[in-house]
């Protein structure tokens, strides 16, 4: 059989927690429109009759703004390294950016494969495709160009079939119903940040965290407790929104999520606490089995 690692790389915003979920054929990385979303390494297990993939999604290569975005930049680029196949995205849409040329440059020093992936192409026309195919082939010597549409899917199932062509035959790494790495738990808190992130736009930073504290099933009932950790009062003013409006839209979006991802009913309780002091944050990380940037 074929098996390997495939590491997904590119700037925040390309699509690569999105490809990776249509990949799946289920959501459990989350994604936004700003830099920062996906904070930690997240492995999706693609399994078929003759093949096992580990896809690596990581956090966006960026112009680091904080500690946090250092963090991250060393996180995604230590998931190149021990990988047999790259996938390097990029914006149909945005163009062949500065930001490309940089990642390109870390990409060049190592020797693998590596797949140009041009995606959000369902929203362009034929001829500006080749326009773009033909400006990117002269950056790099790729091993393969691969137009496609993360969102709807297009040409996902040709990108699964040519990488099995790179990859030798080997061993399953897991095994046949593993779909993920991370936990049950971490993709319901994912799924409640992703919501936080998208209802709130740019007011709350993306250092806001959510834990699972409680879950309970009773009968046909899954009962969930979340904990939003912000570290501003003013932030927590605006998650729980006037009258409590914004928490309950939260919670509402996230439950949708929350049950198609466990194919049961759920109860959900969001709830907000202001941690001011960074040890106080440590106490609740450590009790999660998370250090002070995993978050």
């Amino acid at each position: 059989m074929k098996s390997g690692f495939v590491s997904l790389v590119g700037r925040p915003n390309v699509g690569k927690s999105t490809l990776l979920n249509k990949i799946l054929g289920m959501k459990i990385a989350i994604t936004s429109n700003v830099a920062g979303t996906t904070r930690n390494i997240i492995q999706g297990i693609y399994n078929d009759d003759d093949s096992q993939i580990i896809f690596v999604d990581t956090p966006g290569i960026h112009k680091p703004k904080n500690k946090l975005g250092t963090y991250l930049n060393r996180k995604a680029y230590t998931m190149v390294d021990d990988v047999d196949i790259i996938l390097f995205l990029v914006d149909s849409a945005s163009g062949f950016g500065k930001g490309d040329k940089f990642i390109l440059e870390r990409l060049k020093e190592l020797n693998k494969p590596v797949f140009l992936i041009i995606n959000k192409v369902d929203l362009l026309p034929k001829d500006k495709l080749l326009e773009l195919i033909n400006e990117y082939k002269d950056f790099y010597n790729f091993s393969e160009i691969f137009p496609l549409s993360a969102l709807k899917g297009d040409n996902v199932k040709e990108l699964i079939n040519t990488l099995k062509k790179y990859l030798n035959n080997d061993i399953k790494y897991y095994e046949d119903d593993a779909i993920t790495n991370v936990s049950r738990n971490f993709i319901i808190a994912e799924m409640v940040r992703e919501k936080i992130l998208y209802l709130t736009k740019e007011e709350v930073p993306h250092s806001v965290t959510c834990l699972v504290e409680t879950y309970e099933e009773e009968n046909n009932v899954i009962n969930i407790g979340v904990l939003i950790i912000v570290d501003r009062d003013n932030l927590k003013k605006i998650i729980i929104g006037r009258q409590g409006a914004m928490l309950k839209e939260i919670g509402k979006q996230a439950r949708i999520d929350i049950e198609k991802f466990l194919g049961k009913k759920v109860y959900l309780e969001t709830y907000v606490k202001s941690v001011k002091n960074w040890r106080d944050k440590e106490k609740y990380l450590h009790e999660f089995g998370l250090n002070e940037l995993d978050i």
